[in-house]
């Protein structure tokens, strides 16, 4: 019984159904497919053409970055490249994405200043302890940090991302 009641909602959602070109209502067509397209509009298939793709590959951006020119030196925007060989220190921080220092500023509460070192690998603990005695240096005091082993991050109190940034970079990260 609800079977007969479901097919008649749909036969009658069906028959107020209008085709989108002008003519009669669907429902005068009976339970037929209302199209005014011939057969031979129908059997139109898809023809693909290689010779255009050109044009459409020149759009589709890189899938990934690719690897920065050699330079000798630091490039005019301030951009140097890491060293040949990774230092010998127990710890390793790479490069990001775009081939840049990992060092970031954070901006937390209105007015609490943090400075960020990401995609560190190996060792964070030395990494803090000679982030601490270079900043001790910088500074003359010594800084609040924090480490977090789980995302290997290293969180300084205050911005130093310049001055991190080119320490970094002197080390040959």
């Amino acid at each position: 019984m609800a079977a007969s009641f479901t097919l008649r909602g749909a036969l009658l959602s069906v028959s107020r159904l209008r085709c989108r070109t002008p003519g009669p209502p669907a429902g005068a067509a009976g339970l037929r497919f209302v199209c005014n397209a011939g057969p031979e509009e129908r059997r139109a298939g898809i023809i693909e053409s290689t010779e255009e793709y050109r044009f459409v590959e020149r759009l589709i951006p890189p899938s990934r970055v690719p690897a920065p020119p050699r330079h000798a030196g630091v490039t005019p925007s301030g951009w140097s490249p890491p060293a040949d060989s990774p230092p010998p220190l127990p710890y390793v921080i790479r490069r990001s994405r775009m081939h840049n220092i990992p060092v970031y500023t954070d901006l937390t509460n209105g007015s609490r200043k943090m400075t960020l070192i990401r995609k560190v690998e190996g060792d964070i603990w030395a990494l803090e302890k000679d982030v601490k005695e270079f900043l001790k240096e910088v500074t003359g005091k010594e800084l609040p940090t924090q480490v977090n082993e789980v995302t290997m991050t290293l969180k300084v109190k205050g911005h130093f991302d310049g001055e991190l940034k080119q320490w970094l970079t002197s080390k040959g990260f």
